[in-house]
């Protein structure tokens, strides 16, 4: 039976949680969306379900987390971890809170942390505060997100209206003090009525003093960077399955392609790092407005023209100023739509017409758009790129596997788009 069964809001989400989960040795498989068929999950110590509901309204967030829960536990998961952004990205009225509410209630519960801490990718949390790069988040560059702005870097302040329940804090001096101080002031928080705790994190050996604690929880909340903690904890136990062997995949095989919605400030600076290697095609978003299905299929015929043996870019990436102007033109949610409609069936024709088998696609909803083209139900997790960012394989499929990286848009270093095919070989 898997030990752990995880809710992820969104696509690379999910896969930055699986890459961690399987760093710390648990075999781990990743499904996209709640699985309608059977699925060849194996021996996997942790399943996670990658949902799209980070900016949907808050009721239909709870209604997909609530049924990714059901079938989590179907599949025989003990404990469970409703995973986010290290952003802590949400919108006024959620979604961290009420799905948080709604998955304490299904399991009976009366308490669960808030963690999003990831101190290798620089996000780090103290005395509630929330730091990127280590300034504040909403001083960090990453406080424009498009969708879900994140302009407060107090998170008890951001979450309080979230959730019905009181919010509390695990401060860095419990952490520590160690785990049975922790222990002590989970104790203490539940007895004062306390139902979520944002929890500090400096380091990883912050996480993995949290981790311990937490074993015994029916549910935790975080970033990917708890599950280095709790996977750390399996590890002490020895009721891993095959820890040695936990980021195995089948050879990769045909050609390399990159395919980039994301606008963030990482993201940019890998699309110029990567331009200096590879020929690239620029889908300008108020072009792609304009034009359509004609600029799709010129993406497709150049990429066809290119050299087999170097990597190709597509990329729909700009300037914030850039998606704000065209934003304004054509609308928010229009342009976003449309860029993931063009870039997923780009992705398509690639794979089953021009045999790409090692992809790279960056941005949470440009994977999501990707991946449901693609028709895959599931991933097996394999050896991570950067911190958070793994190569995967789909679980089914005759012939020969696609290699899929699934990259968060602030995620990974400059060279990432450079160096990733390197670390799948």
């Amino acid at each position: 039976m898997p030990l752990l069964g995880c809710i992820a809001d969104d696509f690379t989400g999910a896969t930055d949680l699986a890459s961690m989960l399987v760093r710390g040795g648990a075999r781990t498989v990743q499904t996209i969306g709640v699985p309608d068929r059977p699925l060849p999950t194996g021996d996997a110590d942790a399943l996670v379900v990658a949902l799209k509901s980070r900016t949907l309204p808050a009721e239909e967030a709870v209604a997909q987390s609530l049924a990714a829960l059901a079938w989590l536990r179907s599949q025989g998961c003990r404990q469970f971890y409703f995973k986010y952004c290290s952003t802590f990205d949400s919108t006024a009225d959620g979604n961290i809170g009420p799905v948080s509410d709604a998955l304490l209630e299904a399991l009976g519960s009366r308490f669960t942390v808030a963690c999003p801490a990831f101190p290798e990718n620089r996000r780090s949390v103290f005395n509630g505060y929330l730091f990127a790069n280590d300034v504040l988040l909403n001083e960090s560059g990453m406080q424009d997100h498009p969708l879900t702005p994140m302009r407060d870097a107090n998170l008890l302040r951001v979450l309080q209206p979230q959730t019905r329940r009181p919010v509390g804090l695990i401060d860095y001096r419990s952490l520590r003090a160690g785990v049975e101080a922790t222990r002590a002031r989970i104790a203490e928080l539940t007895t004062e009525g306390v139902g979520i705790a944002i929890c500090d994190a400096i380091d990883n050996s912050d996480l993995e003093v949290l981790g311990k604690a937490c074993l015994d929880l029916p549910l935790v909340t975080a970033g990917s960077g708890l599950a280095l903690g709790l996977a750390s904890a399996w590890r002490e136990q020895g009721v891993l399955s095959s820890a040695a062997s936990a980021d195995r995949l089948a050879p990769p095989h045909g050609r390399r392609a990159i395919l980039s919605g994301s606008c963030s400030k990482a993201t940019l600076a890998q699309i110029a790092e990567a331009k200096a290697h590879y020929p690239s095609f620029r889908l300008e978003a108020g072009e792609l407005m304009a034009r359509g299905g004609a600029l799709v299929e010129e993406a497709i015929a150049w990429a066809a023209r290119q050299d087999a043996a170097t990597p190709v870019l597509i990329y729909a990436s700009s300037s914030p100023e850039e998606v704000r102007k065209v934003q304004e033109q054509f609308g928010t949610q229009q342009v976003g739509e449309r860029v993931e409609q063009a870039l997923a069936s780009i992705a398509r024709t690639l794979v089953q017409e021009q045999d790409v088998g090692q992809l790279l696609v960056a941005g949470g909803e440009t994977s999501g758009a990707v991946v449901g083209a693609l028709d895959i139900a599931g991933l097996r997790i394999g050896p991570s790129i950067d911190p958070g960012v793994p190569w995967t394989q789909p679980l089914s499929g005759g012939g020969r596997p696609l290699s899929l990286a699934l990259k968060s848009g602030n995620f990974g270093s400059i060279d990432f788009m450079v160096k990733a095919w390197g670390m799948l070989a």
